[in-house]
């Protein structure tokens, strides 16, 4: 994971949470900041990109490894 990228673990909860925790953090971030969340349920990968659709913000990277999400979100 690069330095300037901000991490949010959500692993070990439910939607709606990772993607509120998501919703949060960048909320809290500059325009163009790059956010990692982490997310072991399921129902994220539909979540997600949808979420970062509805706000604008750019779907940068998608991953999947040993059943964990990772989803890379920049903020517009």
């Amino acid at each position: 994971m690069p330095a300037d990228e901000i991490l949010v673990d959500a692993r070990g909860h439910r939607c709606p949470v990772p993607t509120l925790r998501l919703r949060r953090a960048l909320e809290a971030a500059p325009s163009g900041a790059r956010v990692r969340l982490l997310a072991d349920d399921p129902l994220a990968r539909i979540d997600v990109p949808h979420f970062a659709a509805e706000t604008g913000a750019a779907l940068a990277e998608r991953a999947e490894a040993d059943g964990v999400l990772s989803f890379v979100v920049v903020k517009a």
